[in-house]
């Protein structure tokens, strides 16, 4: 081989090179922005610092992967879940969101606890009562349960929602090679362009923010009223949990709750959740949005969304970006989630299609009560005044999709105890 040759062949290697990795940071920049709305909302609606929200996202993100051995395409944001309770610890200590954080650090440690418990009892025989007529459903309550989310959003102006939700559609299924994998982020360039042209975007935002700026770290404070008003969400969210690791190991193919196994997932959202609250940051949770992105781009690259994460913590300290991304208008996001939410019901749908499902009455029995109580609760209750739930204490209850999850266990356990 000549010089030349030798020459050319390695400025091809560094071509593809160059290439691979600009590939990798845009999927990674589309994970960033399906899941910064969410988390940047968590802040503002309880009053945590959103610039530390994003950096304990991040560096929660990385905590997980490393205690799930990298294998889990996750990516851990504020959770929607400690709201209520974070409110009323707010309220009962003059504002001083501190002790929020002491019960959070709690919770966190709880989750700990309880993935050690998994670990010794087994995960197998956990797994035994996840069939795929309990899976099916709470996969399609998860998504369904976000739609009206991404509806309220859309709602503010559907011309732009669903423009942005056609081109993202139309790259979809029309797109080829890498760019089919860029539906999302050309979704949200074109709708953000459009609102930009019709003045809705708010530039001053990106004007006035600093460049750089250090996140307000604070450290918790601990009371034992505080952690016994917070700590019992655990009860809640630890079916939230389940529903999405069994959902993403649904999207990927893969059993996560087998392999790395529940018990390291559950180590990672609660360490995770330890380590933000402790900087000053709101409990951590997987996201249906990047589970959503999983789906429709069929990458599923773990290592993408650690890139991600990486810029998530950056965003901590780099004002400008942060206030770009915050300055992208609700609609766009509304209709990119209508697209992501969407997705999630439809691999609920498939894994009951693709698991073939005996449609059977003790079968249909168990799948209808995890949707009607999953879907209809809310209705149940203002129709008939009959509250659907499990009361913790008297800021916390077990309902919506947890106590469908529970109920439809149960109803499984009991009705196919043959089959288990």
């Amino acid at each position: 081989m000549t010089e030349n040759a030798i020459a050319r062949k390695k400025n091809g290697e560094v071509e593809v090179s160059l290439w691979n990795s600009s590939k990798r940071v845009i999927l990674a920049l589309q994970h960033l922005i399906a899941m910064f709305g969410a988390t940047v909302l968590v802040p503002i609606l309880t009053g945590f610092d959103p610039s530390v929200s994003l950096f304990s996202a991040g560096l929660g993100t990385l905590i997980f992967h490393t205690c799930t051995k990298g294998k889990v395409p996750v990516f851990l944001g504020s959770s929607f879940a400690f709201i209520p309770v974070i409110l009323t610890v707010k309220e009962i200590y003059n504002g001083d969101l501190a002790y929020a954080q002491g019960g959070m650090v709690a919770a966190g440690l709880i989750y700990v606890l309880l993935s050690l418990l998994i670990k010794r009892i087994g995960v197998e025989k956990i797994q035994k009562y996840l069939a795929p007529q309990v899976v099916g459903p709470m996969i399609i309550v998860i998504g369904m349960n976000l739609i009206p989310t991404a509806f309220g959003m859309a709602s503010q102006n559907y011309i732009i929602a669903g423009i942005t939700l056609g081109v993202a559609l139309l790259v979809n299924f029309k797109g080829k090679g890498f760019f089919k994998q860029l539906s999302i982020l050309m979704g949200v360039i074109v709708g953000y362009l459009i609102s930009l042209k019709m003045g809705i975007v708010e530039t001053n935002v990106i004007k006035e923010a600093s460049l750089f700026a250090v996140p307000a770290f604070r450290l918790p404070k601990f009371d034992i009223g505080a952690i016994g008003i917070i700590a019992p969400v655990i009860l809640a969210v630890f079916m939230e949990h389940l529903g999405d690791i069994t959902t993403n190991g649904e999207v990927v193919g893969k059993n996560f709750i087998e392999d790395p196994g529940l018990n390291r997932t559950l180590l990672g959202d609660g360490l995770a959740t330890t380590v933000a609250a402790f900087i000053g940051g709101p409990a951590n949770t997987t996201y249906g949005e990047n589970t959503g992105v999983l789906a429709i781009t069929k990458n599923y690259d773990p290592s993408i969304l650690r890139l991600a994460a990486v810029f998530a913590v950056a965003l901590g300290f780099i004002s400008k970006i942060g206030a770009f991304l915050s300055s992208i208008p609700t609609p766009v996001m509304g209709g990119i989630s209508i697209m992501l939410f969407s997705m999630i019901s439809l691999i609920g749908v498939k894994t009951i299609k693709s698991n073939k499902i005996e449609f059977n009455l003790k079968n249909i029995i168990i799948m209808g009560t995890i949707l009607i109580l999953g879907l209809g609760s809310e209705i149940i209750q203002s129709k008939f005044g009959i509250r659907i739930g499990i009361p913790i204490n008297e800021t916390v209850e077990i309902s919506g999709l947890s106590f469908a999850a529970i109920v439809g266990i149960i109803l499984n356990a009991v009705l196919n105890r043959k089959e288990n």
